[in-house]
Protein backbone atom coordinates (compact mmCIF):
# COMPACT_ATOMS: atom_id res chain seq x y z
CA UNK A 1 0.00 0.00 0.00
CA UNK A 2 3.09 2.42 0.80
CA UNK A 3 4.40 1.46 -2.47
CA UNK A 4 1.06 2.61 -4.07
CA UNK A 5 0.70 5.32 -2.55
CA UNK A 6 4.36 6.88 -3.23
CA UNK A 7 3.40 5.62 -7.31
CA UNK A 8 0.57 7.60 -7.10
CA UNK A 9 2.40 10.83 -5.35
CA UNK A 10 5.25 10.65 -7.64
CA UNK A 11 2.66 9.85 -11.25
CA UNK A 12 1.26 13.25 -10.06
CA UNK A 13 4.34 15.10 -9.99
CA UNK A 14 5.21 14.05 -13.36
CA UNK A 15 1.61 14.91 -14.66
CA UNK A 16 1.52 18.19 -13.19
CA UNK A 17 5.24 19.15 -14.87
CA UNK A 18 4.32 17.73 -17.89
CA UNK A 19 1.14 19.95 -17.98
CA UNK A 20 3.43 22.97 -16.76
CA UNK A 21 5.62 22.14 -19.58
CA UNK A 22 3.14 22.06 -21.82
CA UNK A 23 1.94 25.52 -20.60
CA UNK A 24 5.38 26.75 -21.38
CA UNK A 25 6.19 24.81 -24.61
CA UNK A 26 6.87 28.04 -25.89
CA UNK A 27 8.87 29.47 -23.23
CA UNK A 28 12.56 28.28 -22.36
CA UNK A 29 11.93 28.80 -18.74
CA UNK A 30 11.15 25.37 -17.68
CA UNK A 31 14.34 23.61 -18.60
CA UNK A 32 16.08 20.32 -16.86
CA UNK A 33 17.25 22.25 -13.73
CA UNK A 34 13.97 22.91 -12.68
CA UNK A 35 12.61 19.35 -12.86
CA UNK A 36 15.36 18.53 -10.91
CA UNK A 37 14.42 21.22 -8.22
CA UNK A 38 11.05 19.84 -8.02
CA UNK A 39 12.46 15.93 -7.48
CA UNK A 40 13.88 17.70 -4.55
CA UNK A 41 11.41 19.47 -3.27
CA UNK A 42 9.40 15.91 -3.27
CA UNK A 43 12.27 14.18 -1.44
CA UNK A 44 12.05 17.30 1.41
CA UNK A 45 8.37 17.04 1.71
CA UNK A 46 9.02 13.44 2.51
CA UNK A 47 11.57 13.93 4.85
CA UNK A 48 14.51 12.92 2.90
CA UNK A 49 16.60 15.48 3.51
CA UNK A 50 19.69 13.53 2.33
CA UNK A 51 18.78 13.01 -1.01
CA UNK A 52 16.90 16.12 -0.99
CA UNK A 53 20.08 18.47 -0.53
CA UNK A 54 21.76 16.16 -3.34
CA UNK A 55 18.98 16.92 -5.46
CA UNK A 56 19.12 20.91 -4.79
CA UNK A 57 22.92 20.58 -5.50
CA UNK A 58 22.37 18.83 -8.78
CA UNK A 59 20.06 21.45 -9.74
CA UNK A 60 22.63 24.28 -8.81
CA UNK A 61 24.82 22.01 -10.73
CA UNK A 62 22.53 21.65 -13.65
CA UNK A 63 21.49 25.60 -14.55
CA UNK A 64 25.38 26.30 -14.17
CA UNK A 65 26.60 23.80 -16.69
CA UNK A 66 23.32 24.90 -19.33
CA UNK A 67 24.08 28.26 -19.10
CA UNK A 68 27.30 27.50 -19.18
CA UNK A 69 26.91 26.26 -22.73
CA UNK A 70 24.55 28.75 -23.49
CA UNK A 71 27.21 31.34 -22.94
CA UNK A 72 29.91 29.46 -25.03
CA UNK A 73 27.49 29.08 -27.94
CA UNK A 74 26.97 32.77 -27.63
CA UNK A 75 30.54 33.81 -27.98
CA UNK A 76 31.74 31.15 -30.61
CA UNK A 77 29.49 33.33 -33.23
CA UNK A 78 30.33 36.75 -31.92
CA UNK A 79 33.35 35.39 -32.02
CA UNK A 80 32.68 34.64 -35.78
CA UNK A 81 34.94 37.60 -37.93
CA UNK A 82 30.93 38.50 -39.71
CA UNK A 83 29.61 38.94 -36.74
CA UNK A 84 32.42 41.10 -35.42
CA UNK A 85 31.84 43.19 -38.09
CA UNK A 86 28.57 44.25 -36.85
CA UNK A 87 30.05 46.08 -33.83
CA UNK A 88 27.95 46.33 -30.62
CA UNK A 89 24.57 46.06 -31.77
CA UNK A 90 22.49 43.58 -30.22
CA UNK A 91 19.65 44.21 -33.07
CA UNK A 92 22.07 43.10 -35.94
CA UNK A 93 23.86 40.19 -33.93
CA UNK A 94 20.02 38.72 -33.31
CA UNK A 95 19.32 39.21 -36.78
CA UNK A 96 22.31 37.74 -37.89
CA UNK A 97 22.01 34.34 -35.64
CA UNK A 98 18.71 33.73 -36.99
CA UNK A 99 19.35 34.44 -40.64
CA UNK A 100 22.53 32.01 -40.36
CA UNK A 101 20.35 29.58 -38.27
CA UNK A 102 22.46 29.33 -35.20
CA UNK A 103 20.25 27.29 -33.09
CA UNK A 104 22.23 27.21 -30.31
CA UNK A 105 22.74 30.91 -30.31
CA UNK A 106 19.33 31.57 -30.86
CA UNK A 107 18.29 29.29 -28.19
CA UNK A 108 20.92 31.32 -25.71
CA UNK A 109 19.41 35.04 -26.71
CA UNK A 110 15.85 33.03 -26.02
CA UNK A 111 16.34 32.12 -22.52
CA UNK A 112 18.21 35.58 -21.96
CA UNK A 113 14.86 37.35 -22.89
CA UNK A 114 12.95 35.74 -21.31
CA UNK A 115 14.26 36.33 -18.00
CA UNK A 116 15.99 39.56 -18.60
CA UNK A 117 14.18 42.78 -20.12
CA UNK A 118 15.29 43.33 -23.41
CA UNK A 119 15.21 47.02 -22.91
CA UNK A 120 17.11 46.89 -19.99
CA UNK A 121 20.21 45.22 -22.55
CA UNK A 122 20.61 49.26 -24.30
CA UNK A 123 21.05 47.20 -27.72
CA UNK A 124 24.17 46.08 -26.52
CA UNK A 125 25.58 42.72 -27.44
CA UNK A 126 28.16 42.82 -24.82
CA UNK A 127 25.65 43.56 -22.24
CA UNK A 128 23.30 40.13 -23.60
CA UNK A 129 26.41 38.12 -23.12
CA UNK A 130 27.14 39.47 -19.54
CA UNK A 131 23.31 39.24 -18.61
CA UNK A 132 23.66 35.44 -19.72
CA UNK A 133 26.34 34.70 -17.46
CA UNK A 134 24.88 35.86 -14.81
CA UNK A 135 21.49 33.39 -15.59
CA UNK A 136 24.11 30.43 -13.82
CA UNK A 137 22.99 31.43 -10.46
CA UNK A 138 20.05 29.78 -9.01
CA UNK A 139 18.30 31.71 -6.01
CA UNK A 140 15.46 28.70 -5.72
CA UNK A 141 18.23 25.85 -5.27
CA UNK A 142 20.15 28.41 -2.90
CA UNK A 143 17.14 28.46 -0.68
CA UNK A 144 15.88 24.95 -0.46
CA UNK A 145 19.48 23.73 0.19
CA UNK A 146 19.30 26.26 2.84
CA UNK A 147 15.69 25.22 3.97
CA UNK A 148 17.22 21.63 3.95
CA UNK A 149 20.66 22.40 6.57
CA UNK A 150 17.65 24.04 8.42
CA UNK A 151 16.03 21.54 8.79
CA UNK A 152 18.91 19.34 10.50
CA UNK A 153 19.33 22.07 12.92
CA UNK A 154 22.39 23.65 10.84
CA UNK A 155 21.41 27.43 11.53
CA UNK A 156 24.59 28.64 10.39
CA UNK A 157 24.52 27.08 7.24
CA UNK A 158 21.13 27.94 6.59
CA UNK A 159 21.86 30.96 7.23
CA UNK A 160 24.62 31.47 4.61
CA UNK A 161 22.54 29.81 1.86
CA UNK A 162 19.61 32.32 2.42
CA UNK A 163 22.09 35.08 2.35
CA UNK A 164 23.24 33.82 -0.71
CA UNK A 165 20.16 33.54 -2.21
CA UNK A 166 18.46 36.81 -1.42
CA UNK A 167 21.88 38.18 -3.57
CA UNK A 168 20.30 36.48 -6.56
CA UNK A 169 16.59 37.69 -5.52
CA UNK A 170 16.47 39.72 -8.92
CA UNK A 171 16.56 35.66 -10.91
CA UNK A 172 13.20 34.29 -8.93
CA UNK A 173 10.55 33.75 -10.71
CA UNK A 174 8.52 34.45 -8.08
CA UNK A 175 9.28 37.60 -6.56
CA UNK A 176 7.59 37.19 -3.08
CA UNK A 177 10.28 34.17 -2.77
CA UNK A 178 12.69 37.12 -1.94
CA UNK A 179 10.09 37.99 1.02
CA UNK A 180 9.85 34.55 2.25
CA UNK A 181 13.67 34.89 2.73
CA UNK A 182 13.79 37.67 4.65
CA UNK A 183 11.61 35.90 7.33
CA UNK A 184 13.39 32.97 7.55
CA UNK A 185 16.42 35.08 7.77
CA UNK A 186 14.62 37.03 10.55
CA UNK A 187 13.86 34.06 12.29
CA UNK A 188 17.32 32.25 12.22
CA UNK A 189 18.56 35.67 13.58
CA UNK A 190 15.87 35.77 16.31
CA UNK A 191 17.26 32.04 17.31
CA UNK A 192 20.51 33.15 17.66
CA UNK A 193 19.77 36.44 19.62
CA UNK A 194 21.08 38.18 17.26
CA UNK A 195 18.50 40.49 17.48
CA UNK A 196 20.10 44.11 15.92
CA UNK A 197 20.46 41.81 12.31
CA UNK A 198 16.67 40.21 13.29
CA UNK A 199 16.05 44.16 12.81
CA UNK A 200 17.63 44.85 9.94
CA UNK A 201 16.09 42.04 8.15
CA UNK A 202 12.14 42.60 9.40
CA UNK A 203 12.61 46.42 8.66
CA UNK A 204 13.87 45.78 5.13
CA UNK A 205 10.83 44.12 4.26
CA UNK A 206 9.01 47.05 4.87
CA UNK A 207 10.68 49.37 2.51
CA UNK A 208 8.32 48.45 -0.30
CA UNK A 209 5.30 49.12 1.43
CA UNK A 210 4.55 52.44 0.61
CA UNK A 211 1.59 53.56 3.51
CA UNK A 212 4.86 52.95 6.07
CA UNK A 213 8.16 53.77 4.26
CA UNK A 214 6.58 56.76 1.95
CA UNK A 215 8.98 58.38 -0.43
CA UNK A 216 11.39 56.16 0.83
CA UNK A 217 11.94 58.25 4.07
CA UNK A 218 11.92 54.98 6.33
CA UNK A 219 9.95 54.86 9.97
CA UNK A 220 11.88 58.57 10.85
CA UNK A 221 10.47 60.47 8.28
CA UNK A 222 6.87 58.97 8.54
CA UNK A 223 4.02 60.32 6.36
CA UNK A 224 0.57 61.79 7.10
CA UNK A 225 -1.44 59.46 6.90
CA UNK A 226 0.64 57.33 9.55
CA UNK A 227 0.84 60.44 11.65
CA UNK A 228 -2.93 61.04 11.28
CA UNK A 229 -3.23 57.16 12.34
CA UNK A 230 -1.22 57.57 15.00
CA UNK A 231 -3.19 60.53 16.40
CA UNK A 232 -6.42 58.62 15.96
CA UNK A 233 -5.46 55.66 18.17
CA UNK A 234 -3.93 57.99 20.69
CA UNK A 235 -6.64 60.23 20.96
CA UNK A 236 -9.79 58.17 19.69
CA UNK A 237 -8.86 54.90 20.80
CA UNK A 238 -8.30 51.61 18.81
CA UNK A 239 -12.13 51.24 17.92
CA UNK A 240 -12.63 54.27 16.69
CA UNK A 241 -9.35 54.12 14.08
CA UNK A 242 -10.35 50.67 13.16
CA UNK A 243 -13.42 52.36 11.76
CA UNK A 244 -11.84 55.14 10.04
CA UNK A 245 -8.70 52.57 8.40
CA UNK A 246 -7.69 49.72 6.43
CA UNK A 247 -4.85 48.03 4.89
CA UNK A 248 -4.79 44.60 4.01
CA UNK A 249 -1.10 44.65 2.81
CA UNK A 250 -0.53 40.95 4.91
CA UNK A 251 2.97 40.60 3.01
CA UNK A 252 4.46 43.26 5.97
CA UNK A 253 1.61 41.87 8.85
CA UNK A 254 4.04 39.92 10.27
CA UNK A 255 7.42 42.50 9.99
CA UNK A 256 4.97 44.74 12.07
CA UNK A 257 4.24 42.32 14.99
CA UNK A 258 7.52 41.21 15.05
CA UNK A 259 9.50 44.54 15.26
CA UNK A 260 6.41 45.51 17.79
CA UNK A 261 6.93 42.73 20.01
CA UNK A 262 10.90 43.55 20.01
CA UNK A 263 10.66 47.27 20.68
CA UNK A 264 8.31 46.75 23.47
CA UNK A 265 10.88 44.11 24.86
CA UNK A 266 13.87 46.42 24.52
CA UNK A 267 11.95 49.30 26.33
CA UNK A 268 10.92 51.51 23.32
CA UNK A 269 7.44 52.10 23.42
CA UNK A 270 7.01 54.45 20.98
CA UNK A 271 8.57 52.64 18.38
CA UNK A 272 6.56 49.56 19.32
CA UNK A 273 3.00 51.51 19.05
CA UNK A 274 3.91 52.08 15.51
CA UNK A 275 4.21 48.67 14.43
CA UNK A 276 1.84 47.01 16.61
CA UNK A 277 -0.78 49.82 15.31
CA UNK A 278 0.29 48.57 12.20
CA UNK A 279 0.04 44.89 12.19
CA UNK A 280 -3.04 45.01 14.10
CA UNK A 281 -4.81 47.34 11.69
CA UNK A 282 -3.83 44.57 8.80
CA UNK A 283 -5.08 42.07 10.91
CA UNK A 284 -8.47 43.46 11.29
CA UNK A 285 -8.81 44.64 7.42
CA UNK A 286 -8.06 40.85 6.39
CA UNK A 287 -10.50 39.66 9.05
CA UNK A 288 -13.33 42.30 8.00
CA UNK A 289 -12.84 42.37 3.94
CA UNK A 290 -13.43 38.38 4.73
CA UNK A 291 -16.54 38.75 6.64
CA UNK A 292 -17.76 40.72 4.32
CA UNK A 293 -17.11 38.60 1.22
CA UNK A 294 -19.49 36.16 3.25
CA UNK A 295 -22.32 39.12 4.67
CA UNK A 296 -22.11 42.51 2.61
CA UNK A 297 -24.05 43.77 5.27
CA UNK A 298 -21.94 43.76 8.05
CA UNK A 299 -19.70 47.07 9.30
CA UNK A 300 -16.94 47.30 11.83
CA UNK A 301 -18.73 48.99 15.18
CA UNK A 302 -16.68 47.43 18.15
CA UNK A 303 -13.73 45.05 19.13
CA UNK A 304 -16.33 42.87 20.86
CA UNK A 305 -18.84 42.64 18.23
CA UNK A 306 -15.76 41.96 15.63
CA UNK A 307 -14.64 39.60 18.03
CA UNK A 308 -18.29 37.49 18.23
CA UNK A 309 -18.22 37.11 14.79
CA UNK A 310 -14.19 35.48 14.72
CA UNK A 311 -15.75 33.38 17.54
CA UNK A 312 -18.82 32.47 15.24
CA UNK A 313 -16.41 31.08 12.36
CA UNK A 314 -13.99 28.31 13.29
CA UNK A 315 -12.23 29.60 10.22
CA UNK A 316 -11.56 33.00 11.41
CA UNK A 317 -10.98 31.77 14.51
CA UNK A 318 -8.41 29.81 13.17
CA UNK A 319 -6.91 32.30 11.17
CA UNK A 320 -7.09 34.44 14.55
CA UNK A 321 -5.17 32.26 16.23
CA UNK A 322 -2.51 31.83 13.93
CA UNK A 323 -1.61 35.54 13.41
CA UNK A 324 -1.76 35.66 17.54
CA UNK A 325 -4.50 38.40 17.10
CA UNK A 326 -4.90 38.62 20.59
CA UNK A 327 -1.49 38.32 21.73
CA UNK A 328 -0.90 41.76 19.33
CA UNK A 329 -3.90 43.71 20.88
CA UNK A 330 -2.86 43.02 24.01
CA UNK A 331 1.06 44.38 23.47
CA UNK A 332 -0.66 46.96 21.15
CA UNK A 333 -2.39 48.28 24.38
CA UNK A 334 0.81 47.31 26.90
CA UNK A 335 2.75 49.78 23.85
CA UNK A 336 0.11 52.67 24.23
CA UNK A 337 0.45 52.58 28.42
CA UNK A 338 4.49 52.80 28.06
CA UNK A 339 3.74 55.11 25.44
CA UNK A 340 1.66 57.66 28.45
CA UNK A 341 -1.97 56.63 26.90
CA UNK A 342 -3.22 54.95 30.22
CA UNK A 343 -7.05 55.38 29.03
CA UNK A 344 -6.64 53.37 25.93
CA UNK A 345 -4.91 51.22 27.06
CA UNK A 346 -7.26 49.95 28.93
CA UNK A 347 -9.55 49.84 26.79
CA UNK A 348 -7.93 46.96 24.77
CA UNK A 349 -7.17 45.46 28.38
CA UNK A 350 -10.75 45.33 29.25
CA UNK A 351 -11.65 43.98 25.61
CA UNK A 352 -9.24 41.34 26.12
CA UNK A 353 -10.63 40.83 29.61
CA UNK A 354 -13.55 40.41 28.61
CA UNK A 355 -13.06 37.29 26.16
CA UNK A 356 -13.06 33.71 27.47
CA UNK A 357 -11.13 33.19 23.71
CA UNK A 358 -8.44 35.01 24.78
CA UNK A 359 -7.03 32.63 26.78
CA UNK A 360 -3.98 33.53 28.35
CA UNK A 361 -4.33 37.11 26.98
CA UNK A 362 -7.63 37.22 29.12
CA UNK A 363 -5.75 36.65 32.42
CA UNK A 364 -2.54 38.87 31.38
CA UNK A 365 -5.16 42.06 30.21
CA UNK A 366 -6.44 41.29 34.01
CA UNK A 367 -3.77 41.57 35.53
CA UNK A 368 -2.90 44.43 33.78
CA UNK A 369 -5.75 46.40 34.46
CA UNK A 370 -5.25 45.80 38.40
CA UNK A 371 -1.87 46.72 38.14
CA UNK A 372 -0.33 47.78 35.32
CA UNK A 373 3.26 47.28 33.96
CA UNK A 374 5.29 48.74 31.99
CA UNK A 375 7.73 46.31 31.19
CA UNK A 376 9.59 44.43 30.23
CA UNK A 377 12.64 46.71 29.34
CA UNK A 378 15.36 44.21 28.41
CA UNK A 379 15.02 41.12 25.84
CA UNK A 380 12.40 38.65 26.89
CA UNK A 381 12.58 35.03 25.37
CA UNK A 382 8.89 35.17 25.59
CA UNK A 383 8.01 38.03 23.47
CA UNK A 384 11.24 37.44 21.07
CA UNK A 385 11.73 33.54 20.91
CA UNK A 386 9.47 31.73 18.03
Amino acid sequence: MKTDALGKTLFAFVALALIAHHAHAGSPGQRDWWYTLQRGRLMFDRGDYGNALLTFEDARRDRIAAIGRMERDLIDVLSLPEARRLGDSLDWVERFILERHFHAAAAALEELFFRVPRESLGNSAAAALEALGNLRYFPEAEMWIGRTFLAGGEHGLALRQFETALSQRHLFENRALATELMYEIADIRRIRWEFREMERALLSILEGSVLWAGAGQGWQAGTFARDAMTRTIQENGAERFLALYRYGDTRTMRAHRDLGFFYLADGRSARAQEHLMFAFMIQNTVIIDEIIRRNFDFSFTTLEALANEIARDPFLASYADQIEYFRVAFYLGNALFGNGHEVRARELWRFLAARGDAGEWQVRAAAQLRSPQRGPTRIDPALVMP
